[in-house]
């Protein structure tokens, strides 16, 4: 999975010219495919022998990345040969027995079996449909796999294989015989008092089904679904229960639509698009299908502690006169269940649908009953590292009674253990930093994590016992590492980057002492290397609430200081760019090197709502958009003046999607503050945003009409003063284009007339083409150069 989008780097031979001069920068050149940075080695993973990584890289500027590898022994990368590189990809999503001996996996629709001492490989299924999914079960005698709809096991030792679920739409067929009205019943009952014949008839009619019916095998029970899809299909490790959850989409529910103007048919084309914020959502139930007992229980979920509870903003809305209404239970959905090893307790991911709770529980597979073993509530909403993505999160099993998971309650996210017969719980972790991804050791006494405690802009590698001692930091370089464990864990395989240096690939092996060795190496070209990119300090400066707060500053060469200063907002609002590693916004990082060569300064903060720095952080946007978030660019502004040297009437703003959108209030409601700014592809009024990310912050429309008014941009654009320009692509299926012509109408009826709209025709909301990225950031430029530089 890729983590960031990073440039590729790959390392060319140029004219020593290179080498003698640092190029000038220019928008035309930095603004170019990326191809002539180079490509940083990708998507990791360890082979099943324990000695091979494989990893995605272009070092030769080809059209796209292939898959290399490289061994413990010979750490020089070599390109895997084409025919084997769908079967690598394959065997890399493959799961193992608990020993590691055997590894199953799903490749061109059929499943396999690998010996992974041998290397020998036996394909269990070649058949026209397509299996995938595959694990081991039935205490690892077979194998389960998911064949389009349906569960089936395969039997190690026999081979024969089985059909364990049957589900099909519709409503199951009634067994009684068609209803008789009172006439037909009379007249039946009748010829079979006064007919011999026909009561002799019907005995052995009835006789011969009796027989029948005991000679026939016993059949697999139809689960039908009605009008509802199934999904999320889970067996036990003993093979005994099958969960599963069923869907019913949302009716009445009114879709957006893209217009495509450059098309190959020459008309323009309708994208189908997303609903918006507020639209109807889909409902979730969940059940277990207990094979033994051929019986389904629905899993109740009514009754769970809180489930009526309701949130806090709703009191700006109640009025006293208002009759208190015994509140309904909140609709949630059920991720899991997550068994332990042995099949002895499995728990569940529960998330309510407004996302402030999130319940870990207890599932007693044969009742369907639920046990609360930690429950998270967050009036904002649930997120944070390894909690984030409802059915991704992080969490496990130790041993057959205590499990492990993240959590936010000390305001941080960090490592927790509940033993789910006694109920007690540990923090494994604590401190004010971030657990930011975590694997359990094989033998279940370790936890690897990575986590930001050395500061909040790095990430490095620990070891820790489970019960919270014992420490050990693995890694040290300033700057960020993604590890890979082999399937063995003797070798660690880990990404490293630093803020002037792209991702490359390093091989550790696992033991105190040794060295690491760098696997992808000088990935640089030559004209990328040439120049000096700056090492972008990441200081800190106080708000006006007292919090500290990061950013990255970029300054001009001593004497080259113009005293003007452009900040940048990032964008996606919860994410991280005042760190030292190298920025996905690698554009951006290489145009504000271009800036502080004509003598801006150039400052990127993580203001409120960024990634890194905790929940409360995370959650200082709540319910206002533009409010602390805009606070601290503000702040920021006033850092560049008291302790950069910054004309406090020349600093301008700019920003992409989040970072569009905070721009716009800006230089709306904050117009005295910034003489200019550019907006990217931004949100302009949040009810037209999407529903799971919008509902999150700002709830819905119609509950929360107070938190989207003061949040969005539209509502205060006769505010504008500077000079505003706006970029937006016109396949936009992320921010709609809608969006900009909307806040183009209200500027127009406003009688504002220092803006302007460049449009991209061809552009979705992240933009690929070089034209488009070059088009766009001379315009920027321009901007600042007719409008700070004076």
């Amino acid at each position: 999975m890729r983590k960031w989008m990073i440039p590729a780097i790959i390392l060319l031979s140029f004219e020593n010219t290179y080498a003698q001069q640092a190029p000038a920068l220019t928008v035309n050149m930095i603004m170019r495919d990326p191809k002539w940075i180079g490509t940083s080695p990708d998507n990791v993973f360890w082979g099943a022998d324990n000695k091979t990584i494989y990893f995605t890289w272009n070092p030769e500027k080809a059209l796209s990345d292939s898959l290399y590898m490289a061994t413990v022994d010979n750490t020089t990368p070599l390109k895997t040969p084409a025919r084997n590189r769908a079967l690598l990809l394959a065997q890399s999503g493959g799961t193992y027995n608990r020993d590691r001996s055997l590894m199953v996996y799903s490749y061109n629709g059929d499943i396999y079996l690998l010996e992974v001492r041998t290397g020998n490989i036996r394909r269990i299924t070649s058949t026209n449909v397509y299996e995938s999914n595959p694990l081991f079960s039935f205490a690892e005698k077979k194998i389960v796999y998911q064949q389009e709809q349906n569960l089936f096991a395969w039997d190690l030792s026999c081979g024969v294989t089985e059909q364990l679920t049957s589900f099909q739409k519709g409503s199951a067929p009634s067994e009684s015989p068609s209803a008789l009205n009172d006439q037909e019943e009379y007249l039946h009952n009748q010829q079979l008092e006064l007919m011999q014949v026909l009561k002799d008839a019907k005995a052995k009619k009835d006789s011969a089904k009796l027989f029948r019916k005991a000679q026939e095998p016993e059949k697999l029970r139809t689960i039908y679904t009605a009008d509802k899809n199934h999904e999320n299909i889970i067996v036990s490790p003993d093979g005994r229960f099958i969960t599963y959850r069923l869907y019913r989409g949302p009716t009445g529910v009114h879709t957006t639509i893209v217009p495509s103007y450059v098309t190959e048919s020459g008309f323009t084309e309708d994208i189908s698009g997303r609903t918006k914020v507020g639209a109807a959502q889909g409902t979730f139930e969940s059940f277990v299908y207990d094979r033994q007992r051929d019986t389904i229980i629905a899993i109740r979920t009514n009754h769970i502690p809180g489930i009526t509870d309701q949130p806090d903003y709703l009191k700006d809305y109640t009025k006293k006169k208002d009759t208190v209404k015994t509140p309904k239970p909140r609709s949630v959905v059920i991720h899991g269940p997550y068994w332990s090893d042995n099949g002895a307790h499995a728990i569940v991911d529960i998330r309510s649908e407004d996302n402030k709770d999130r319940w870990i529980m207890l599932l007693d597979a044969v009742t369907g009953q639920l046990k609360l073993l930690n429950r998270q509530r967050d009036e904002a909403w649930i997120a944070g590292p390894g909690i984030g993505w409802a059915g991704r999160s992080n969490l496990g099993w130790i041993d057959e009674n205590t499990c492990w998971y993240q959590s936010e309650a000390s305001g941080y996210s960090h490592l927790y253990t509940t033993n789910v017969s006694t109920l007690q719980t540990k923090a494994v972790t604590s401190g004010k930093y971030e657990v930011q991804d975590v694997q359990l050791s094989q033998d279940k006494q370790h936890f690897y994590i990575v986590t930001n405690e050395v500061h909040p802009g790095e990430k490095q590698l620990y070891r820790i016992n489970i019960n919270g001692s014992n420490k050990e930091q693995l890694t040290h370089n300033k700057g960020a590492h993604e590890m890979f464990l082999s399937p063995d864990e003797q070798w660690i395989a880990y990404r490293y980057s630093y803020t002037t240096k792209p991702w490359e690939l390093y091989v550790v092996a696992n033991k105190p002492g040794a060295q690491p060795v760098q696997v992808t190496n000088h990935a640089q070209s030559a004209e990328f290397r040439a120049y000096p990119w700056r090492d972008a300090e990441v200081v800190t400066f106080t708000a006006r609430d007292g919090a500290t707060v990061y950013a990255r500053l970029y300054t001009p060469a001593a004497g080259k200081k113009n005293g003007a200063a452009v900040i940048f907002v990032h964008g996606a609002g919860y994410l991280q760019n005042a760190h030292k590693w190298w920025s996905q916004y690698f554009r951006e990082y290489m145009f504000h090197n271009l800036l502080a060569d004509k003598g801006y300064t150039v400052l990127d903060i993580d203001y409120r709502g960024s990634a890194g720095y905790g929940r409360s952080w995370r959650t200082g946007i709540y319910r206002y958009m533009g409010g602390k978030d805009l606070d601290d660019q503000v702040d920021g502004a006033q850092y560049l003046v008291t302790q950069q040297g910054i004309d406090k009437k020349r600093i301008g703003i700019y920003g992409g999607s989040y970072g569009g959108f905070m721009t716009l209030m800006a230089l709306f409601t904050t117009p005295d503050v910034f003489a200019a700014g550019a907006a990217l592809r931004s949100v302009t009024d949040w009810a037209h945003y999407n529903h799971g990310y919008t509902s999150n912050i700002l709830n819905e429309p119609f509950t929360d009409s107070i938190a989207y008014r003061r949040s969005s941009p539209i509502y205060f654009a006769n505010g504008l003063k500077g000079r505003l320009l706006m970029c937006h692509g016109m396949v936009d299926e992320n921010v709609h284009f809608q969006d900009i012509v909307r806040l183009s109408q209200r500027l127009i009826e406003l009688g504002k007339d220092n803006w302007e709209l460049a449009v991209f025709p061809v552009e979705d909301h992240g933009f690929t083409t070089p034209s488009s990225w070059t088009d766009e950031y001379k315009r920027i430029l321009k901007l600042f150069d007719e409008t700070l530089l004076r």
